[in-house]
Order: structure tokens, then sequence, then C-alpha cells
């Protein structure tokens, strides 16, 4: 792979301390590209977040302009509020997709409940971001050493491995259509990146899914008729917490089914927590420290809540856009500014969201298998780099324990809140280094 990240290894450092000077960046976070090529680029995560960030409201039966709409402002919210100092993404949030779906269908179809409790989520993140301010961060270094980040990593990464696999085709009884194109797709990807020369190498993904998209065509993968019926231009579905004469609207709700959604808010900030430190470590810059956690939650939080009262789903960070700029090197904050300004554009134009949307599972299934693998490759990097010595029994113990439950499949059912996947493991990887006594 061409992502070489050249830290010198510290024993029992700081995994968030990084050397920038060190990390094999081809543009850095305040570096701009050419403007064709920049826009190439931006296009590249906008493919790269699309499928998932249409596909949580497609479940929930929201609106998918909105959806663009909020993720490109959110986007935006992000970067002013972490001085556009974070090359970071924010798409539709998968995990709240069934507290919302429970709240809606106990309102029988009303998103009240759901709207007000995102709303309050993000209000949280905002609090969250108060009391970080206040006490600081040197707790990160506690409750997050590189024996918990490096297998968190790993999980954030391969967690998303069957939903990759499963796009891809590659399941029981699946199309040999779908396999074809996502195997194409993967191999294109996987080519440019180590063969390609100049500009084409650090757009791998656009061609990539250029060429499984015509494969699809050709296949007969493709259906043409949402973009025929959509409209030229159309402005997004709002659905607002106040009455007016163009847009549906809904009432603030403070009942149980709101109350529900809350507690789900420390789960996904954890997960905030992690998809930040894989970005550092990509990066080669402490984005925990500077500009700050208490930042990234603001930014993170605030644009879940203006989601919110639009009637969009929660923001959140997004692996996806992590892994392209893994593979591509290219951290520039000006081309995920880019991206979100496509985003919201296309929430306007009908026919263009309806031909992304046209892009087969296949072709995206193919495109994560990389995308997903880098970001858990990342993970491996943390423990080798800092020397984490698997001698130790305790080391073991953490690392094993965390690896299985995060990707067994393992779920923590505490009534008001369940925990599982990238949360779970995170908690008992915390639990276990705090408990367990360090060898010498």
């Amino acid at each position: 792979m061409s992502l070489e990240l050249h830290t010198q290894p510290t024993k029992e450092h700081s995994v968030i301390d990084l050397d920038v000077s060190k990390v094999d960046l081809l543009l850095d976070v305040d570096e701009k590209p050419p403007v064709v090529q920049g826009l190439l680029l931006s296009f590249q995560h906008v493919f790269a977040m699309f499928g998932a960030t249409i596909l949580v409201p497609l479940i929930l039966g929201m609106p998918v302009s909105v959806a663009l709409f909020a993720s490109g402002v959110g986007t935006l919210i992000y970067q002013v509020a972490t001085q556009f100092k974070v090359p970071v993404y924010l798409g539709s949030s998968f995990a709240y997709i069934t507290a919302m779906a429970t709240a809606i269908e106990a309102m029988k179809g009303q998103v009240s409940a759901a709207q007000t409790g995102i709303l309050f989520v993000g209000l949280i993140y905002v609090i969250i971001a108060a009391v970080v301010k206040v006490v600081g961060t040197k707790w990160i270094d506690t409750l997050l050493p590189p024996i918990v980040i490096g297998p968190m990593i790993v999980v954030i990464g391969l967690g998303l491995a069957n939903s990759a696999v499963t796009n891809a085709g590659f399941v029981a009884y699946g199309d040999w259509r779908n396999m074809l194109v996502a195997i194409v797709t993967f191999l294109i990807a996987a080519f440019i990146n180590t063969n390609g020369k100049g500009f084409i190498k650090i757009i791998p993904f656009l061609f990539a899914i250029i060429g499984g998209y015509i494969l699809s065509m050709v296949l007969g993968l493709v259906d043409f008729k949402p973009v025929m019926d959509a409209a030229w231009i159309e402005l997004p579905g709002f659905i607002l917490p106040f009455k007016t004469n163009v847009f549906d609207s809904y009432n603030l709700y403070f009942g149980p089914e709101m109350i529900a959604i809350l507690p789900i808010a420390v789960v996904t900030v954890a997960e905030h927590i992690g998809d930040h430190t894989v970005l550092s470590q990509i990066c080669g810059r402490p984005f925990l420290k500077n500009p700050g956690l208490n930042r990234t939650l603001i930014g993170d939080g605030v644009a879940t809540a203006f989601s919110a009262m639009i009637g969009g789903p929660a923001n959140t960070t997004y692996g996806e856009n992590t892994g392209v700029i893994g593979m591509t090197r290219i951290a520039s904050v000006s081309v995920i500014r880019n991206a979100a300004l496509i985003a919201i554009a296309f929430s306007f134009l009908g026919k263009f969201t309806a031909l992304i949307s046209t892009i087969p599972s296949a072709v995206l299934g193919g495109m994560s298998i990389l995308l997903y693998g880098v970001i858990a490759s990342n993970g491996l990097k943390v423990l080798i780099e800092r020397q984490v010595d698997f001698g130790q029994v305790r080391n073991l113990i953490i690392a094993s324990s965390m690896l299985v439950l995060g990707l067994g499949g393992a779920v923590l059912d505490l009534g008001v809140m369940t925990l599982s996947g990238t949360a779970l493991s995170a908690i008992v990887g915390i639990l276990l280094n705090l408990i367990l006594p360090k060898g010498k």
C-alpha cells in the first residue's frame, strides 16, 4: 500500500503524541491542491460517503436530500468549530437507527420524539465538550494508552468488514455479477494505488468507482428509472421544529421515546474519540489535543443538532473518508470542505442525486474492502510503532478481550442502552487497563 507512516517507535509513549515530521503525506492538513485536482479529490470523498449517508435516511423513511444537506452543512460547521485543522467528513450515523426507528414506530410514524432526541444528543456533546475544556485531555493518555487504542482501531475497521463483504456480494448464493463487479472495483483501486503515477495515483477510488459502474451497466445491474423520474432541481424535504408554509414540521417532544435515545450519546462519544485517534495516527497530528477534543465534540454536536432541526439523522465521523485519506495520503482540509459544498449542491439537484444513488452496492463493497482494511491496519501500526510488549500477559488479555468482544458480535443490553462493537470493546479495554496490574 502507498500509506507509509514512519513514526519513531517510543515505548510507553502516548499514542496521540505524534511527530508530524515523520508522516509521509502528499498534502498536509493546511495545504491545498490545484483547483481541478482538488475537485476530483473532493468528488472521491463524496462518492466514498454517499452510500452510507443515504442508506440511513432510506432505512428510517427520511428524505435523502435532507441527509445530504445536513452532512454537507454539518461538515462545514465541524470545520469552523475545529478551526479548519481536522480533515473530517460528517455523515449519517448508524448508531441511532434502532432507537430512532423505535421512537418513530411508537409515535405512529411521527418524527417528533426521534428528532427531539437527536437534537438533545447534539446538546449532550456540547456539554461534554465544556467538561473536557475544564478538565483537559490528560485523562486520555491514562484511559487510552496504545494497548487500548490499537485494538480499538482494529475493531473500528474490521467491525465494518461484514457490511463491505455483504455489499460486495460474497455471501451464500450471491449473484456472481455482484462478486465480479466488487473484484474489479477492488483491483482497479489496488492497482492504481500501487502502480499509478502522478495525480492518477491519488484518485484510485474515483477510477475504481467509474470502472465498477461501467461494468455494472454492462451486466445489467444499474436501474436508471430513478434518474428519469427525478426533477433537475428540487428543494430538500426539510422537516422543521416550527410551522411554515413551505416545509413539513414537527413538535418538540420530551416523552420516554425521546429520552431512550439520549444514552446512546455515551456510545457515540467513545466512537468519536476512537475515530479521531485513527485520523491522528494517519495524519501524524494529535487532533485530540490540537485543536482539542472539546472543539471536535462541539463541531460534531452542533452539526448533529442542526441536522435534527431540519429533519435529518444524527451526524458522525466517517471511516470511509478516513480510509480515503489513509490510502491517498491527501489530508487537505480544503478537499473535505469542497466535498461538503458538493454534497450541499447535490441535495438540490434531483437527477444528480438519483444518478449517484444508482451506484450498485457491489461497487461500494469492493471499495470498502480496501478502505476498512486500511483503518484496521493502522491499529496494528499503533501496536508495532509504540512497541507494545505482548510478552506481558495483561497486554494479551486486554487486546484479546477487546478484539473478541468487538468483532464477535457481543451485545450488552443495559435496558436504557445497548453496548456493542466499538463502544463495548473500548469500555472493556479501558476497564481492564485500569484494573489489571502492570508488569515490571
